[in-house]
């Protein structure tokens, strides 16, 4: 079986490329699964219904959130009437939503899990800890678990891939926004990127305007960061796995902008 995944959709300019590039991507590649990273989506910031709804239509089993998860605030009430929506599962028990998903295609079925690191982010329940449950819960029923690690420090998401090599398919960072070039099977099978990238403008910072994020930097005053406008970039990962025992077999990283061109 095959996973798409798409990195962290920002803004407007990252949903215009996922609207042009996801079924080109769904038709060269042909995934049995196709989840998105969605919480930057909604003006860089959260996610929305609609969004979460126009995403799904576009061919995404699965979309997954992050630290940005409640930045819409309308998000609260309706995220349980979102079934494949899932946010970070190591956040309070009390709040709604879920924090992964098991979803069947062709009689295959794959958990997904959405976590989130703790250092340098707000605090929150152990992700370590948080896994191992989850995994536990899912392993029941299948042995494909897919896993969006969503966190800062590059250390962690290392620490998270080998904490979990050979229990799950994969293991994939999202939150930093730049993809980076350490993808490989880890020694007992299990995928694992550092950080898969973002979806959304090529020429901002991180997806924001540049001005604002430069005089921040500069002057430390407090700036209202906007979406970047101009050229734009998808970047995800392709992982084939085994889907008789969850092995990973390959991850591809998919990289499209004006300096790396898509090509049907």
């Amino acid at each position: 079986m095959r996973i798409l995944f798409i990195g962290d959709v920002v803004g407007s300019p990252g949903r215009q490329m996922l609207t042009t590039y996801l079924p080109k991507l769904r038709s060269k590649y042909k995934p049995t699964v196709t989840i998105v990273n969605g919480e930057n989506s909604a003006s860089g910031k959260g996610i929305t219904e609609k969004i979460y709804k126009q995403i799904l239509d576009l061919g995404a089993q699965v979309v997954t959130l992050g630290n940005h998860t409640w930045d819409q605030r309308d998000l609260i009430e309706v995220i349980d009437h979102c079934p494949n929506l899932v946010r970070p599962a190591n956040f309070p028990e009390e709040v709604p939503g879920q924090g992964y998903k098991i979803i069947k295609v062709n009689e295959i079925e794959i958990g997904v899990i959405n976590i989130q690191g703790r250092t340098f982010l707000p605090p929150l329940d152990c992700p370590f800890k948080k896994v191992d449950q989850l995994i536990a819960e899912i392993k029941k029923r299948t042995p494909i678990i897919f896993v969006d690690f969503h966190a800062e420090a590059t250390s962690e998401k290392q620490a998270m891939g080998w904490y979990l090599d050979g229990r799950v398919s994969a293991v994939v960072g999202t939150h930093t926004h730049v993809q980076t070039g350490d993808f490989r099977i880890l020694p007992n099978k299990t995928a694992y990127i550092t950080d898969v990238g973002m979806t959304g403008p090529y020429d901002g910072i991180l997806g924001m305007e540049r001005e604002a994020v430069l005089k921040k930097f500069i002057t430390s005053l407090p700036v209202k960061f906007e979406v970047a406008k101009g050229r734009e970039q998808l970047n995800g990962v392709i992982i084939d796995i085994d889907e008789k025992n969850g092995a990973a077999k390959s991850i591809k990283p998919i990289i499209i902008n004006e300096d790396h061109p898509f090509f049907d």
